[in-house]
């Protein structure tokens, strides 16, 4: 679970990667998301987003604004098939508060992203 929750949230750690390829590459092919506003996202638009991002200088490099701190908490993990496992958490989004899901595989020493969810919580925003 440590070696996870470095990782959380997602495409928001620049100590692994914030380019395209590196966001290939942590990635599985079959990858998709769920954003917290329901819609479903494939692997492209959800990598072409985010290297807009990280190449927007308003964000300098971290994936957020950087007046905004986000806060991850109430980490779990749970193996659901051999090397698969399922991290949930919560996140303190400074503006609002989401549920996150991310299913993972280890693929020899590397971590692949499979799936990703974010579910706001209702009546906690700020």
């Amino acid at each position: 679970m440590t070696e996870l929750m470095k990782r959380e949230p997602i495409f928001h750690r620049p100590e692994f990667g914030t380019t395209r390829a590196d966001f290939e590459k942590m990635t599985d092919p079959a990858f998709w998301e769920v954003g917290a506003s329901g819609r479903v996202y494939s692997r492209d638009r959800v990598l072409e987003g985010v290297t807009k991002r990280y190449e927007d200088p308003r964000y300098r490099g971290i994936g957020s604004p950087p007046e905004v701190v986000w806060r991850a908490t109430e980490f779990k993990c749970r193996e659901i098939a051999t090397d698969n496992y399922l991290l949930t958490y919560a996140l303190d989004e400074g503006d609002r508060v989401t549920r996150r899901s991310t299913i993972w595989r280890r693929c020899g020493s590397e971590w692949k992203i499979l799936y990703h969810q974010g579910t706001i919580v209702e009546g906690v925003s700020r």
